[in-house]
């Protein structure tokens, strides 16, 4: 019945009785956005002042509202596809949103007016500059592509011709890292448009690249892949620092005849803000903490299901996990320990942000909704 016509029928009386690890029945959050008429995809919060969210989903369509009582400010009309990628400027004077088959658009927040638009190739992913208004994105042709907003001056940066799967302009403003399917990586001067190092073969992925993250002064950068590894390198030089690998929990299954042993493929890292750690979280639901000084395994943290997303809290040594469970859980790095779990979606959470001061996480899922959780802890 579910998300056929009349499925709605199906919310009777039993309120949700017989959902599987109810995972229904439990609401922790405060307020529910329901606009979105399939899976949310992606949440983003305005910078400035924290009060506004962005989401983008499957039905096309992307929402500004706010976060206090979940009204909608106004909708991004006009994409043609799933919007993947929603994110406001640093100032939160603009907000971007982008669809799948490349369309992106550029909406001024006051005036609710949409004031550019540009069309790529089948677009990957999407970020704004730290200090600039400038745009910077990845399309699956392997270019990746930065706009001045909004008078559109543009600059394309030529990866391999392969999709960059995943890119991230470092804190300096003046470089971005991109990852690429083949398992390459570049460190590009966003200036002059050139590639200050590449990194392939050893040194590169062996699998696509699914993600990567620099730490608060931008001079260490991690990346993780398919490929089950997360590496720590020195943007200054481009050299592997390190390479991170977790043994998975899983009882392997030696792999027969031309079959693919399992895949346990990074998700999501970050570094800590307040601490030299950093976090990786793995598909098979593994959260690993590693201490960067020793350049060791400090925690194992483990899920039911895959982590699709981490966050680190801006400053304190906690991190927030969201999986295919649907709950959002927090963790701190210290001890390896969950402090608290929040739940009150009916599928698994696709996205979510936490606001500056830690008190609020925004989340996405497949079952439709966001939700705005407040996340109290005793600590504080």
């Amino acid at each position: 019945g579910a998300g056929g016509p009349g499925g709605e029928a199906w919310d009777t009386e039993e309120d949700g009785e017989g959902l599987e690890d109810g995972m229904e029945a439990q609401d922790d959050s405060e307020l529910t956005f329901a606009l979105h008429s399939a899976s949310v995809f992606c949440v983003s919060l305005d910078p400035k002042t924290n009060t506004l969210a962005v989401t983008g989903g499957e039905d096309d369509k992307a929402f500004v509202w706010r976060l206090s009582d979940g009204e909608l400010l106004f909708e991004c009309s006009g994409h043609k596809d799933s919007v993947t990628c929603a994110g406001f400027s640093h100032d939160s004077m603009f907000v971007a949103t982008g669809d799948m088959s490349g369309l992106i658009k550029v909406w001024r927040v006051d005036s609710k007016e949409e004031v550019w638009s540009f069309e790529v190739g089948d677009l990957e992913w999407m970020e704004w500059h730290p200090q600039a208004h400038v745009l910077l994105a990845g399309t699956a042709d392997g270019n990746s592509w930065m706009w001045k907003i909004p008078s559109g001056d543009c600059k394309t940066f030529q990866g391999p011709s392969c999709p960059a799967t995943c890119g991230r302009i470092l804190p300096d403003g003046k470089r971005a890292v991109v990852g690429y399917e083949d398992g390459t990586l570049r460190i590009w001067d966003l200036k002059q448009g050139t590639s200050l190092h590449v990194l392939k073969g050893q040194d590169g992925h062996q699998d696509p690249l699914t993600c990567v993250a620099s730490n608060q002064d931008g001079s260490l950068i991690l990346t993780g892949s398919v490929d089950c590894h997360a590496k720590l390198i020195n943007s200054a030089t481009g050299k592997v620092v390190c390479v991170f690998k977790v043994e998975s929990i899983a009882p392997k299954t030696p792999a027969g005849e031309g079959e693919e042993p399992e895949s346990n493929s990074v998700e999501s890292l970050g570094f800590c803000n307040v601490m030299p750690l950093a976090a990786v979280g793995y598909l098979d639901g593994t959260l690993a903490i590693y201490d960067l000084t020793t350049q060791s395994l400090r925690h194992k943290c483990q899920h039911e299901s895959g982590i699709v997303q981490l966050l680190w809290e801006e400053s304190s040594a906690v991190v927030y996990t969201c999986s295919l469970d649907g709950a959002v859980r927090l963790w701190d790095a210290r001890s390896g320990k969950m402090i608290s779990e929040y739940r009150g979606h009916a599928a698994e959470i696709l996205d979510f942000a936490v606001n500056k001061d830690a008190s609020i996480v925004v989340t996405t899922s497949g079952d439709h909704q966001a939700k705005v959780f407040c996340v109290q802890r005793p600590d504080r």
